[in-house]
């Protein structure tokens, strides 16, 4: 919000000539009580309400304390308490109040510049302009973290811009995870991840945890950003690309006598769309009715409250007692990959505002015994770690950790405790199995491919199974839930989807008195699928499959269509 004068030459000399004594004793009294005169909290992950507002109130005051002090300066020792109190009325009446809404908030606190003349930043202007649902989409995923993450930015004093970023890196998924291992909301390799305390186990992905990657993230870019002197520019490319790659196209341009800013780099390909992205988001966000754009309102509080747990629990009995659905519970608890919270941490749930205290209430008087179940089991002659982890579907090493076992040495007789999910697998809708098992469902509902199942053997590597069954590396790792440089455990089932052989080698198979040949097909003006699917004598729905159509959007031409056509009719 803009503020315009409110002061007339005449009003003014009135308030100079006024009692401003009194104005100063009102404003030590204010001394010490804190922003709006009531003792103020720290803003801390563990009490993190209405910190947006605070740093709304902070300015506000602050320019109240600088017009005070301009007034009192000019005052005479002979002053009216009237005139006092009208001078503190026309100030109040100056001033906004803090923005309800967190868009506004976060205009407020933009400081790069969103209209640079490049021709990259107009690409990706142009790309999201064009996507207003695509963006409406990232801001309902959104609603859940961004209070969180824009008063972590706004306390730091960073850029608002900042708090945008997951929309380039994630869309705001926290379950993304890309075919460079990257994973979480803000996106992080597990090198990286590791590197700024984001811990990784069987139980628990730090980098998918919202409290913990974002505080990650916000260090890393601070580190970066004192590295390159401030420039927030190049900050956002290491983060992208690594320091490495910027320093030695930083030396590169020194050397060559060039520019050393970001437009003037020489960076990897999705680097150098990558800040333009952000800047692109952000412009529009700035000035959404300039785009025809109206963003879904997300209001100025705390959507989460972060609650102790004091242990490992099991989140459906978590969701229970909270009252919330578990699919809630693991959209605000992302990194946790099970059914359980991880034994060694970290202990606290992320639970909506509301449910809170309730929830604190009901696991205070939980019985011990209901937090977890647990099975007991007695090794027998022929087991291993490996085969009884197999047997319960977790890995030796959690067992090792339950059962404080070192090294792999088990002697028959010997007691085990093997913790498992109260409920049934398909209660814990959002844990790691879950998603995957989705992903092969809906695999099988959209495609004509087979499924083939596949025990890892010593020797293998994506890159082996993937020549023997002639599929795309990425895509066989994609299928599992991981990424291409992601490690194989001998005894792991993988799935693997084949063409059918009936498609595989389409141009030389007949079946069933069919020649059925891969073709390529350019839409033309006027093209419709029906017509596509009478000329060629295929179905509409195949055509949709072939080519993974949106049943809602039209045919543009020049799209490129796949057809699996028979040519013999």
């Amino acid at each position: 919000m803009i503020l315009k004068p409110v002061f007339t030459v005449s009003l003014l000399s009135a308030l100079v000539l006024s009692g401003c004594q009194t104005m100063q004793q009102t404003e030590s009294a204010r001394t010490g009580a804190g922003l709006t005169g009531q003792p103020t909290q720290a803003a801390t992950p563990d009490n993190p309400e209405n910190f947006v507002q605070r740093s709304a109130a902070a300015a506000v005051t602050t320019n109240q304390s600088t017009a005070t002090a301009t007034y009192a300066n000019a005052s005479s020792a002979n002053t009216s308490s009237a005139n006092a109190k009208a001078t503190v009325a026309v100030l109040q009446s100056a001033t906004p109040e803090p923005p309800a809404d967190l868009w506004q908030q976060t205009r407020n606190n933009f400081q790069f510049d969103l209209n640079p003349d490049q021709k990259r930043f107009r690409a990706q202007l142009k790309w999201y302009d064009t996507h207003p649902k695509y963006m409406n989409r990232v801001i309902d995923r959104a609603s859940r973290y961004y209070h969180h993450i824009l008063g972590e930015v706004l306390k730091r004093g960073m850029p608002a811009e900042i708090a945008l970023l997951p929309v380039v890196e994630s869309a705001f998924d926290p379950f993304a995870y890309s075919h460079g291992r990257a994973s979480g909301a803000w996106q992080f390799i597990p090198g990286t991840g590791k590197r700024f305390g984001l811990r990784q186990s069987w139980w628990y992905d730090g980098r998918r945890d919202i409290v913990a990657s974002t505080r990650a993230a916000l260090d890393y870019l601070d580190l970066l950003q004192k590295r390159y002197n401030g420039d927030y520019l190049l900050a956002l490319a290491a983060y992208n690309c690594g320091e490495g790659n910027v320093d030695k196209a930083i030396k590169r341009n020194r050397r060559a006598g060039k520019p050393i800013d970001f437009w003037s780099l020489k960076l990897p390909k999705e680097t150098s769309a990558y800040v333009p992205k952000l800047l692109a988001v952000a412009r529009i966000f700035n000035n959404p009715e300039e785009f025809g754009f109206e963003p879904k309102t997300i209001p100025d509080k705390p959507y989460f409250k972060i609650v102790p747990t004091d242990g490992q629990l099991d989140l459906a009995e978590a969701a229970r007692l909270a009252g919330i659905n578990i699919e809630e519970l693991y959209l605000l608890n992302p990194g946790f990959n099970r059914w359980a919270t991880d034994p060694k941490g970290p202990h606290y749930l992320l639970i909506p505002v509301e449910q809170a205290d309730t929830f604190a209430k009901n696991l205070a008087a939980l019985p011990a015994d209901k937090r977890m179940r647990w099975d007991r089991y007695v090794v027998r002659r022929g087991d291993s770690l490996s085969t009884i982890a197999q047997k319960y579907k977790t890995t030796a090493s959690v067992l090792r950790v339950t059962n404080n076992i070192k090294g792999s040495l088990i002697r028959v007789g010997q007691p085990l405790l093997i913790p498992q999910a109260r409920h049934q697998p398909s209660s814990y809708v959002l844990s790691q199995a879950q998603r995957q098992l989705r992903s092969q469902q809906k695999i099988a509902r959209t495609t004509r491919k087979r499924k083939v199942n596949y025990t890892v053997k010593s020797g293998d590597s994506f890159w082996s199974i993937s020549r023997k069954y002639k599929v795309n590396v990425r895509s066989l790792a994609s299928w599992n839930s991981m990424a291409p440089r992601d490690p194989l455990s001998i005894g792991k089932k993988l799935v693997i989807w084949q063409q059918p052989k009936s498609s595989t080698k389409l141009a030389s198979v007949r079946q069933g008195g069919q020649m059925v040949r891969k073709i390529g097909y350019r839409v033309r003006s006027g093209d419709s699928l029906s017509r596509i699917a009478g000329r060629f004598k295929v179905k509409i729905s195949d055509i949709q499959r072939w080519n993974k159509l949106d049943k809602s959007k039209y045919l543009q031409p020049g799209q490129r269509l796949t057809l699996y056509v028979d040519i013999t009719r």
